[in-house]
């Protein structure tokens, strides 16, 4: 998602699959975890206002943010220590791994350490 709202490289692709989500072609979905960071990351960057602003217009594309339940808490832990990846990272990897038809689509080549487990369409390097 900080791909499509930076325009960085493989904005358009992000672009396309919530189109696809609006459309009612596809699901979007987020875990609650990743929110998070996405609002983190743009209080960082913009301040509050930026924070806001963003996460307005990503809640006006019909994102499902997914809570997180104590036993995908258990199941992103496993993930983390047996395949050595954080933990923010596991939480995304656990939300693809539930049915074979989810997709993780990530500028996050560090997912190739546990590509094995999910369906995952890497975006392009910057």
């Amino acid at each position: 998602m900080l791909r499509f709202i930076h325009k960085q490289a493989g904005w358009d692709r992000v672009a396309e699959v919530l189109e696809e989500n609006l459309c009612g072609l596809c699901n979007v979905t987020l875990s609650a975890i990743q929110w998070g960071e996405i609002a983190g990351t743009m209080r960082k960057d913009a301040g509050p206002s930026g924070e806001s602003r963003a996460l307005r217009a990503l809640s006006e594309l019909l994102i499902t943010v997914v809570p997180v339940a104590p036993e995908q808490a258990v199941r992103a832990a496993e993930v983390k220590v047996d395949r050595r990846i954080s933990y923010a990272d596991a939480f995304a990897l656990e939300l693809a791994m539930r049915t074979p038809e989810h997709i993780l689509l990530t500028a996050d080549f560090g997912f190739k350490a546990v590509d094995d487990l999910a369906r995952i369409e890497y975006l392009p390097a910057k």
